[in-house]
């Protein structure tokens, strides 16, 4: 486990914004990432080994650079469809009807072709929405970070007039534009570094955490939502490029034929059976983004299923709560409150169901030292900084 020490530099606004900049959206996952890590290095110098919420959006960052690099997915969902003897009846389908119209050589590949720019382009609309919420997240959560840790961590004494000018560049209004819930959180944290009951200390920054997690989630909604029906490819782009593959593959006489089987509909037959490909294929591949999206790592190696229930105990602190805003809060999203029955999310696009799971999440690893544990290696670090893709695990 790395030690919180003063060696960390803590990112400031500027560096929040300049990474957020970035173009190239897997080197800006890894930056974000690493941001995020500092950030919770750094808070946790004013509080100890407890993790805010920084800490937790470290690993949920990390867990989405998966889905926006694209690892691993595409040859996972096409091994999946290839063992369905649906989508293998399509494929053949496919094959016949596109030799039938003549299609030169690309005849035996046709099917391998419309099975591979489907998973594409799946792959391609989960990892690209995966990668805009990542963003937007830290654009705005990143920075009021920053912008805490620089101004509101270093009092001595409880000092109201450090809080208020906090708060109030913050935009009043619930989420998922208005900003009362960060509002909120801040001055939870703020009041726990004053605070000498260490129930109350724990119970405050579990609310702060839950708080945040809050309002992040209603920001991503749009985006959850757009990843987990990723699979839902529109047909037309599968018939584009496979039509031009079938055109781009022929003689000059050739596309003359093609073009006169298109005109008199010979083509159509080959056509409605992509369409059917594309139909056949959606729920098995929303089905292996979902499990994917609802996967969470924690170091070192503990695979977290986010539609099972949790398994672990709360810390001391947490076990028994009195924080009458605390409670309320969870009354809202926890129908269990004090157990983890139902805190599986069966289904991720449901907010309820993300923030019940989340909530109980932030408690049971409210005290967890391994998540302070180096996002990255040195090396990486170097290399993710400028601007590269480092090898090994990421």
């Amino acid at each position: 486990m790395t030690l919180v020490n003063s060696t960390i530099t803590t990112p400031t606004v500027d560096e929040i914004i300049r990474i957020t900049a970035l173009t190239d959206p897997i080197n800006r996952n890894l930056q974000i990432t690493a941001c995020y890590w500092d950030l919770s290095i750094a808070f946790a110098a004013r509080t100890g080994i407890v993790a805010n919420w920084c800490t937790f959006a470290t690993w949920a960052s990390k867990q989405a650079g998966v889905t926006i690099r694209g690892e691993d997915m595409r040859r996972t969902i096409e091994a999946a469809l290839k063992k369905e003897p649906e989508i293998q009846n399509r494929l053949t389908l496919i094959s016949l009807h596109s030799k039938k119209i003549g299609s030169g050589e690309v005849n035996d590949h046709i099917h391998e072709s419309a099975l591979a720019k489907l998973v594409k382009s799946a792959t391609e609309r989960a990892g690209d929405a995966v990668a805009r919420g990542n963003r937007k997240v830290y654009e705005e959560i990143g920075r009021e970070f920053a912008r805490f840790i620089a101004t509101c961590t270093k009092d001595e004494v409880y000092n109201q007039t450090t809080i208020d000018d906090f708060c109030k560049k913050l935009t009043p209004g619930p989420p998922p534009d208005g900003q009362d819930y960060l509002c909120k959180a801040f001055k939870r944290y703020y009041q726990s570094f004053y605070e000498t009951d260490p129930k109350k200390i724990a119970q405050l920054r579990l609310l702060a955490n839950i708080e945040i997690g809050y309002h992040e989630q209603a920001r991503l909604q749009p985006e959850i939502a757009e990843s987990l029906n990723a699979g839902l490819v529109n047909p037309q782009h599968v018939r584009d490029f496979v039509s031009d593959l079938q055109v781009n593959s022929k003689t000059i006489w050739g596309k003359i034929i093609y073009f006169i089987q298109w005109l008199i509909g010979n083509t159509n037959l080959f056509k409605e059976q992509i369409d059917k490909l594309v139909l056949a294929a959606e729920k098995h591949i929303r089905k292996i983004i979902t499990k994917e999206l609802m996967t969470l790592t924690f170091p070192p190696d503990m695979i977290i299923h986010l539609g099972s229930d949790l398994v672990g105990t709360y810390p001391d602190h947490l076990k028994q709560l009195d924080n009458s805003d605390l409670l309320a809060l969870l009354a809202q999203i926890d129908p269990s409150t004090d157990s983890h029955q139902g805190d599986g999310a069966t289904d991720w696009s449901s907010l309820n169901q993300r923030l019940h799971f989340i909530a109980d999440l932030f408690r049971c690893y409210h005290e967890s030292g391994n998540l302070f544990d180096e996002a990255f290696t040195s090396n990486q670090i170097e290399i993710i900084r400028s601007g590269g893709l480092p090898e090994g695990r990421l």
